[in-house]
């Protein structure tokens, strides 16, 4: 490089991480297949962005409907498969989603991008399909507090009020997706043990979800409560029909996608910017940030079909429309220069 300053030459060498990192320019190269199975990993990553619904439903001030409308376009661009758009739920319980109609009929739907909202009940439901959802989800828990807490009944009465929605669903085909709270521990109830976890799960399953996502909704889990967890759940239902929903409250996270994915799980749950919490679990922070998984699973040579870049943007536009900073460790030393 002649006699460039060695500062220049870092910087240099810097963007070039970064264009092979975040896509910006060309793809990162992708590691050969056999390598990629032999290291225990999947060769393609399902990416869940909820950020939308269970990032932004934290969120003290109202967010304008045209600012959630934006972001959800600008994550239908980046290549993410799957965007949890908003929430059939009473406007009593969680304000921020009372524009659930009007963002869902003002999104653009991009070809092969799935919209799924989540709709506690039968009403929700219906609400949701008139205003021209095409997936739901259902939200259970493995900790009766936090149902009752979250939802207001029982776990047996959550499931009741579930196979109704699933009943009313296939009838339409129409896909639910199963989300179970408080898979690795429990605001109220402390540790949770793996059986309960893997029967919810085996119940939501049974009834019909095709896909159980498993939430630590408080960010305790290490990657030994993740294991556990798994080993229990995954004798219960298929491990393809397996996703994770990981907060990243203790800084483990990662680690514990990481752990999942070693196990065969190939679907991850994030948040742009790492958005996200729980209003009815205190302490908790946001989701894993969309922008850090995107980039551990670039590393490993893993295909997302995701560009990195384009989430960061994405990221960095609703960070600005919050006035907050951004959660994601990847965006932040990206923007810092």
């Amino acid at each position: 490089m002649g006699n460039v300053p060695s500062a220049v030459k870092h910087c240099l060498s810097y963007q070039h991480l970064l264009k092979e990192q975040l896509w910006i320019g060309e793809p990162a190269l992708q590691p050969p297949a056999q390598e990629l199975l032999t290291s225990g990993f999947p060769e393609f990553v399902k990416v869940v962005e909820v950020g939308p619904r269970d990032g932004l439903q934290n969120e003290k001030a109202v967010v304008p409907t045209d600012v959630k409308i934006e972001l959800i376009d600008r994550l239908s661009k980046s290549g993410l498969p799957v965007i949890e758009v908003t929430s059939f739920v009473s406007s009593k319980w969680v304000p921020q989603m009372a524009d659930h109609t009007e963002v869902m009929r003002g999104i653009e739907c991009y070809p092969g991008v799935r919209y799924p909202v989540l709709t506690p009940n039968l009403q929700g439901f219906h609400s949701a399909i008139a205003a021209g959802a095409t997936e739901v989800s259902v939200f259970g828990a493995a900790s009766e507090s936090f149902s009752k807490m979250n939802i207001n009944c029982t776990i047996e009465e959550s499931m009741d009020k579930f196979e109704d929605v699933v009943k009313s669903a296939r009838n339409m085909d129409i896909p639910v997706r199963g989300y179970v709270s408080c898979a690795l521990g429990c605001p109220y109830e402390g540790n949770i043990a793996p059986a309960k976890v893997a029967e919810v799960s085996k119940r939501l399953y049974s009834m019909g979800c095709y896909e159980i996502s498993l939430g630590d909704t408080i960010g305790v889990g290490t990657p030994g409560s993740m294991k556990r967890m798994l080993d229990s759940v995954a004798m219960e239902i298929p491990v393809n029909a397996i996703a994770v929903h990981c907060h990243d409250t203790y800084g483990q996270a990662l680690a514990n996608i990481l752990t999942a994915m070693q196990m065969g799980v190939s679907v991850v749950d994030s948040a742009v910017a790492g958005l996200g919490g729980c209003p009815y679990a205190k302490g908790a922070t946001g989701n894993v940030a969309t922008e850090d998984v995107i980039y551990m699973l670039n590393g490993l040579g893993i295909n997302t079909g995701v560009n990195l870049n384009k989430v960061m943007e994405a990221g960095n536009f609703i960070c600005t429309a919050l006035n907050k900073k951004t959660n994601s460790k990847v965006a932040q030393a990206s923007f810092s220069g």
